[in-house]
């Protein structure tokens, strides 16, 4: 099965989401899926089971810091897109895949945790929880910790649906400002942010961690990726 890789580099979230739309159509009447690699100015996004306590500030108060907010028809909570995180959206035909929405969560999941193994990045998923989290070394807990899980968190996961065909994805923290992720609780979750820069030290190839997810997807959804 053959599915096609598309770089929109780095565009504006409403106009994405638009041309999100164009490929779902696309998708829903070929059947051939499109994996569509960008970055985002800062934005924060609401997806369905957003609750007003996962915003840290007034929406204005975020606008004025220089974020927009959008609310979105994605599964999750909020979420922030910014530079230097890698947003993969993936446009699939889930007919052609079960349409098991919960095997095709777990294999987003594995392909990230995969990715970031490659990277010499010990991360694991967490029952009940979408995304990707490292452990953190010397962890201990505190009342008010934003930490409380004894988790960072460095990929965002978030879908919806359309006729079975799969869209919006994943975030995966590669050289953002983490700052930013002040604005909100991530997806609900008293947890901070990580990125793979602040672990490993050092920035990375954003050409190189696209590569890497191509590699990994491939094996996992045993596709052949067209570029």
């Amino acid at each position: 099965m053959e599915i096609i890789a598309e770089d929109w580099g780095l565009v504006d979230y409403t106009e994405a989401y638009q041309r999100q739309r164009v490929v779902v159509n696309d998708v829903i009447a070929t059947g051939r899926g499109r994996l569509i690699f960008c970055e985002h100015p800062p934005i924060v996004t609401l997806g369905r089971l957003f609750k007003e306590g996962s915003l840290l500030f007034t929406q204005e108060q975020i606008k004025q810091r220089g974020a927009a907010i959008e609310t979105v028809d994605r599964g999750g909570d909020a979420t922030l897109h910014a530079p230097g995180q890698l947003v993969v959206y993936v446009i699939l035909n889930l007919n052609l895949y079960g349409r098991n929405l919960k095997s095709y969560l777990e294999k987003l999941q594995q392909a990230a945790v995969d990715l970031l193994k490659d990277f010499g990045i010990l991360a694991v998923g967490i029952p009940g929880q979408r995304g990707v989290f490292v452990p953190r070394p010397s962890f201990h807990s505190s009342k008010g910790s934003r930490s409380s899980m004894g988790y960072d968190k460095i990929v965002s996961i978030g879908i919806g649906v359309r006729k079975w065909v799969s869209y919006h994805g994943v975030g995966i923290n590669v050289n953002p400002d983490l700052s930013l992720f002040s604005f909100i609780k991530p997806c609900g979750l008293d947890v901070q942010m990580t990125s793979m820069a602040q672990l490993l030290g050092h920035p990375l190839s954003m050409g190189e961690v696209k590569h890497k997810w191509i590699e990994f997807f491939s094996k996992i959804f045993k596709v052949n990726i067209l570029q």
